[in-house]
């Protein structure tokens, strides 16, 4: 696992680029999420709220995060816009909360060519304070992810995935937590990528939104197992850990800031990820912010699994 040492120094003389400033900035914002995550639950008062229903919670924690990231990434690129998933009041935000770190071996990499000319407002960041809510609250904190992700041109080009109890059930000794970042045309930091078994279907999904809908399509990929677990974010790490072969949802539900951060760590590692259509997401401000049509993500074959989902399933969800 790749370690790294964050700061708060000022940036170096040879000013680094925007966008690596934006992920150094983002990696330590996620870092303070961690702890944030881990003390809510330590407290033990998650202060939960139904947003829709009993699958679609909010907790402290998905409050104080967002107001932490949102608050920590609008202090220093103020022209960047900035969607998180709830819908808090533009309540004052306390000092604690504000990250002011940023990673310095981030600042060390070189910038992809292709992005060195960025300016704050062409920059969206979508924000996912707590991917995972459900299954937090029901004690399965290896599910939990907190995602930022960063979209140029309407799309996602580098992301960080923080998983704050990445390790807990290693032992009181052990490293807890770590932080995923990747960005596109540079490579994804902070894990082993493995591929799945050669010649096994391993289909990974959702496990609290499931419907008939869902398990067809899957069915009709001759899965030889499916894995079941909470948040998008959580989901792309199986894939490229190797422990699953393809993500599948063939169904509306996921939003935007569910998958921008795990897009960018994806395609910079070089999978794929799109709607059950094969379409692309966007990822510009204006663009609606549910996943309409599903989500078909691989690591590697993406064709196989693109080619075998049923004409039925996609006249069932419009893009």
């Amino acid at each position: 696992m790749q370690i790294c040492f964050c700061f708060f120094s000022a940036f170096s003389m040879a000013a680094p680029t925007l966008l690596m400033r934006v992920v150094a900035s983002a990696y330590s914002a996620a870092e303070k999420a961690a702890t944030i995550v881990r003390n809510v639950m330590a407290a033990g008062d998650l202060g939960i709220v139904e947003k829709s229903g009993a699958n679609d919670l909010q907790t402290k924690a998905d409050r104080l995060v967002q107001k932490s990231i949102c608050a920590s990434l609008a202090r220093k690129f103020p022209k960047v816009t900035i969607i998180g998933e709830e819908e808090l009041p533009p309540d004052e935000v306390d000092e604690e909360l504000i990250e002011d770190g940023h990673c310095e071996e981030i600042l060390k990499k070189t910038c992809p060519a292709q992005y060195t000319g960025i300016k704050e407002e062409e920059l969206v960041i979508w924000v996912d304070p707590l991917d995972g809510t459900k299954e937090y609250t029901e004690g399965l904190l290896d599910h939990v992810t907190v995602l930022i992700g960063i979209a140029y041109g309407g799309k996602a080009i580098a992301g960080v995935i923080n998983q704050p109890y990445y390790n807990y059930e290693a032992g009181a000794n052990a490293a807890l937590g770590r932080t995923i970042w990747g960005v596109l045309g540079l490579g994804a930091f902070g894990f082993q990528l493995t591929e799945a078994p050669a010649g096994k279907h391993i289909i990974v999904t959702t496990r609290s939104h499931s419907s008939a809908l869902v398990n067809d399509c899957i069915s009709a990929m001759n899965p030889d197992s499916v894995i079941r677990v909470g948040g998008a974010g959580n989901k792309i790490i199986q894939l490229i850990e190797g422990k699953a072969s393809a993500y599948v949802y063939a169904s509306p539900g996921c939003k935007k800031w569910d998958t921008c951060a795990p897009e960018a760590i994806l395609h910079a590692v070089g999978g794929k990820i799109t709607d059950i259509h094969g379409n692309s997401f966007q990822y510009n401000k204006e663009v609606k912010h549910m996943n309409s049509a599903g989500v078909l993500a691989t690591l590697r074959n993406y064709d196989y699994y693109a080619s075998r989902i049923p004409n039925t399933v996609k006249q069932s969800l419009v893009p």
